[in-house]
């Protein structure tokens, strides 16, 4: 039996496949429907239940997807367990899927208590002591060496981790001015390499489970790789991964300065500033290309859930926060209340407009979503969110693609670039734009309206 190499499968196929992974590594009996879990930017994770314990099925969306990943599902299992044998508070993987299974790339875990949906662990009574456990388990991961590791893990090349995002952006177009202004802003200041240790690689809010105000578990592993211990730290701190505490930096949990501390007093290592900041830069830029690819997994046919092309909206985060940051790294940040930033619509005449429809759709599902469950009711906000981008769009597009200004930005130092006169003005005017089209709601934009125009 060959796997499948499609995006989903049936609930049959995956009945039957779950059956014969819970025959061969001796779990028992499957009972019941496999439940999809919500969320997961990259692999499915699916709950069920057999011989009496719950377990979840973690699995790539198709073979395709894998293609060009650094090492499998295989390494990534060794990964979890050797990280368990540090005291890292992770699952115990039961069993590796195989071919004969028919349910193509990935791993049976045993499930653990908790939560990992961010607004219920921000909202927490003991924030401050879940940052703490958060350090000590990131410390733990950072005293693996590579002889306590399957071979595959790859060993982080700066200068041509820097190359490989500079190509990434080339391959999306390369006309995202502010991405270009990053990656520039990366090769004038990347740091000498450091001795590496294991980076969990996507540390941060989302990735973790919670049960109460206790850490229960350390997630999604697919992306670990040996580097920079600044590199975990600054990537949990970026805004995205705060969600709606803007307010707390640290994984949305409490200060940067309380994160620091904590692990420092766990791993016995002082944290340096400026490699902190340089990797918060770095983890920006990565993070915006990784949304931009989004869209090409979906065009692709390796992924065609809906949550593809919506995160692939969610760029325009990310050059916000990115030019915050590189506005603090350079010392800028005036007001400028001459510009008005503001998508204004007020209205139209005769037959409705495509922003119309889109609006009046998305109201339509708001009626259904009290029968959906699970997946399905995940889904549904993902498409109303989809709505909403499509009716804010038809208000009046963002036109912020210029690949000319960008290979100019790309061709000369980034502090230049900041110091010309108008250029900052201008990258301001496209990002708010762009994130009020894209993501209205996003904390951050009210921390840059704030800043640049002095108005919330």
């Amino acid at each position: 039996m060959s796997p499948p190499d499609r995006v989903g499968m049936s609930p049959d196929e995956l009945k039957h496949g779950l059956a014969r992974v819970c025959s061969r590594a001796g779990l028992g009996v499957l009972a019941g429907e496999p439940q999809r879990l919500t969320g997961g930017a990259v692999m499915e994770s699916w709950r069920f239940a057999a011989g009496g314990e719950p377990f979840v099925l973690r699995r790539a969306p198709s073979l395709a997807f894998m293609e060009g990943r650094p090492y499998g599902h295989s390494v990534e299992a060794a990964l979890i367990e050797a990280a368990r044998a540090k005291g890292v508070t992770v699952p115990e993987v039961v069993a590796v899927l195989e071919e004969a299974d028919g349910l193509g790339s990935g791993f049976v875990m045993r499930a653990l208590p908790g939560t990992a949906d961010p607004k219920v662990i921000l909202a927490c009574d003991d924030p401050a002591g879940l940052l703490k456990q958060a350090a000590r388990d990131l410390a733990r991961i950072h005293s693996l060496r590579q002889a306590d590791v399957p071979e595959g893990v790859p060993v982080m090349d700066y200068r041509a981790a820097i190359a490989d995002l500079k190509q990434q952006f080339m391959d999306a177009g390369g006309d995202r001015p502010i991405i270009a202004l990053g990656l520039r802003w990366l090769e004038d200041n990347c740091p000498p390499e450091v001795e590496p240790v294991l980076n969990h690689g996507d540390y941060r809010m989302g990735n973790l489970l919670v049960e109460g105000s206790a850490l229960a578990g350390v997630l999604d592993w697919e992306i670990a790789h040996f580097g920079d211990c600044h590199e975990d730290l600054a990537f949990g701190c970026m805004a995205v991964w705060r969600f709606a505490r803007y307010d707390r930096p640290a994984l949305g949990l409490g200060s940067i300065e309380d994160y620091i501390a904590a692990y420092e007093a766990e791993a016995g290592v002082t944290i340096d500033p400026a490699r902190f900041r340089f990797w918060t830069i770095y983890r920006t830029v990565w993070w915006a290309l990784g949304c931009l690819k989004m869209a090409a997994q979906w065009r692709s046919g390796a992924d065609r859930m809906l949550e593809r092309v919506v995160i692939s909206r969610r760029t325009s985060e990310q050059e916000l926060d990115l030019l915050l940051l590189l506005e603090e790294a350079s010392g800028y940040g005036p007001l400028m209340p001459d510009l008005l930033f503001r998508c204004e619509w007020t209205g139209g005449l005769g037959e409705a407009d495509i922003a119309e429809l889109a609006i009046a759709v998305s109201e339509w599902l708001a009626t259904i979503k009290d029968r959906m469950t699970g997946h399905d009711r995940f889904q549904l906000a993902v498409a109303r969110n989809a709505l909403g981008i499509i009716a804010r769009d038809g208000r009046g597009p963002i036109d912020i693609f210029n690949d000319d200004l960008a290979e100019y930005i790309l061709g000369r130092p980034a502090a230049q670039t900041l110091a010309e006169d108008g250029m900052l003005r201008e990258l301001r005017h496209l990002a708010i734009w762009k994130a009020q089209s894209d993501s209205p709601k996003y904390p951050a934009l009210r921390a840059a309206s704030q800043k640049w125009i002095g108005e919330q």
